[in-house]
């Protein structure tokens, strides 16, 4: 007897469906499984037998084959177990062949026949709806991650027998069963929220140049350097920025809990990701783990950033070909891998901020603490290639803070009031780009520069001087209109001013790198 299974997989960051042909016949007792398999799919066919065995059901001595169709991409995972011996029961007439019909069908066996979750089963499901495909069955602990796909229905299911009782119901009581899409991603929210409660802008006192420039790239969505001696708040303000930010929209939560699920870093109770990531890895990071790695490479650290804040405390302690690695992404707003298996493409639209000190001990130029030679200083910043600097909009620099200012009770303006002025200013490019692919003043091409930041001709005269005398490249000039474009949002303003360039122009600084 013939059966075929629907089921799903991942490849690279990609899903598709997959069906799972099963077929037995007379002839020598076997089971056999081709279609360009891993391991660990290959290791199906005995955890699919014993459990059946366990579950009170002996597979007949007979040839039984399995094929995983498309068979010329490469299949990972452990979520084919179900779909398989759902195969075999209904190539064993076990299970009527109509029960199966229009139904997605992904999860992991144990050796007692318990169904476990897989990782990726979020965008699994999202291949199977756009295929219209509306009902499926996964793991109970996968429940929520597939109910977050409007449309779609979905059983959890926790062991074989369930399975089996399920699929042995009239069509009508396995309609009453299935579980139609819910509001995944509130509690998420709320533990988000909590989470991040006790941080909040108001904690930093006697920074303000460095709080209105991470209001500026919160709201443009502008790549941000900070640079200061130790102890001056650059970490504290870099960590407060997702404060600030908006939360995700539904399809940014829907693409961004799409690569933690291929990543497996989605919470079990399977609730989409609602703010914005936030992932800060250590300096000693290998350039695999931040661009994506492994034969078929999952996503990195730059990939799980995506929509939201990639922060490098300490830069120059990176190694220089780990901060090379940016350059591409920052660009583009993807990362492309190439392997002997394919070419992968990862979305990589972060906002990068980085913080560092301006020399190894982080106290130059004041010479009573500073001991670093103007070698050691050099030798320090050249970690930090020139095209990394040119792609980073603002760099502003924190100053010893004066103890008057630490004695205040507050620190100023709160993250609260801050986010209020952000998502104005969000509203207006929202208006602004209606219709184009860009979301954020950062997003501007160079040839829609003239379009969306228009100069009078006041304007254009002091543009042309600060080009000249910032010694500004063509991108660096670029970037100093997308920036004064975010300021002139920020005071709602439809036009650039001259006060708008000037400001901007304060946050051209790169070239100025250990000098306070």
């Amino acid at each position: 007897m013939f059966s075929t299974i629907l089921s799903g997989a991942v490849y690279g960051i990609e899903s598709y469906l997959v069906h799972v042909e099963v077929d037995l016949s007379s002839g020598l007792p076997c089971f056999v499984m081709v279609g360009s398999l891993g391991n660990e799919v290959k290791e199906s066919a005995e955890r699919v037998r014993i459990a059946l065995k366990n579950t009170g059901i002996s597979i007949p001595p007979m040839h039984i084959s399995v094929n995983l169709s498309p068979a010329d991409l490469r299949k990972e995972g452990t979520g084919f177990d179900l779909p398989i011996a759902i195969g075999v029961l209904q190539a064993m007439e076990r299970i009527d062949f109509d029960c199966t019909d229009g139904m997605l069908f992904v999860g992991e066996l144990g050796l007692n026949g318990e169904i476990k979750p897989v990782k990726g089963v979020l965008p699994i499901v999202i291949s199977a709806w756009k295929s219209g495909i509306t009902r499926c069955m996964v793991a109970q602990e996968n429940v929520n991650e597939a109910r977050a796909v409007t449309g779609m229905k979905v059983l959890g299911v926790e062991d074989l027998q369930s399975v089996i009782y399920y699929l042995g119901l009239p069509k009508e009581e396995r309609e009453r069963h299935l579980l139609a899409e819910g509001k995944a991603g509130k509690q998420k929210g709320k533990e988000q929220k909590k989470k991040r409660a006790g941080i909040d802008f108001s904690e930093i006192a006697g920074q303000e140049s460095i709080k209105r420039a991470a209001l500026v790239a919160a709201a443009g969505f502008h790549n941000m350097l900070i640079t200061g001696p130790p102890g001056s708040g650059k970490t504290m303000v870099a960590k407060r920025i997702p404060t600030i930010l908006p939360p995700l929209s539904p399809e940014e939560s829907l693409e961004v809990s799409s690569i933690y699920s291929i990543a497996g870093l989605l919470p079990q109770e399977g609730t989409l990701l609602t703010e914005r990531p936030f992932l800060s890895p250590h300096h000693t990071i290998s350039p695999q783990a931040l661009s994506g790695g492994g034969r078929i490479p999952k996503p990195g650290v730059i990939s799980l950033a995506h929509r939201g804040v990639l922060f490098l405390d300490e830069l120059p302690e990176f190694k220089r070909q780990t901060l090379d690695l940016l350059r591409q992404p920052l660009e583009d707003k993807e990362i492309q891998i190439a392997r002997s298996s394919g070419s992968f493409i990862y979305p990589a639209d972060v906002m990068l901020i980085g913080a560092m000190n301006p020399c190894p001990c982080g106290y130059y130029p004041d010479r009573n603490k500073c001991r670093c030679t103007p070698h050691e200083i050099h030798n320090y910043l050249s970690h930090i290639s020139g095209p990394i600097l040119d792609r980073i909009d603002l760099c502003v620099e924190a100053c010893r803070i004066d103890i008057g200012k630490l004695k205040a009770v507050s620190g100023g303006e709160d993250s609260q009031s801050m986010r209020k002025k952000v998502m104005r200013a969000r509203k207006r490019q929202e208006e602004r780009y209606r219709g184009t692919t860009f979301r954020f003043n950062a997003d501007l091409s160079a040839g829609k520069i003239a379009t969306y930041c228009h100069l009078g001709e006041r304007e254009m005269k002091m543009a042309e001087k600060l080009f000249v005398t910032l010694g500004l490249s063509a991108r660096s000039y670029h970037r100093l209109l997308k920036v004064a474009r975010t300021v002139a949002d920020l005071e709602e303003s439809d036009s650039i001013q001259e006060k708008h360039l000037a400001e901007a122009a304060c946050y051209q600084n790169t070239d100025k790198l250990g000098r306070c």
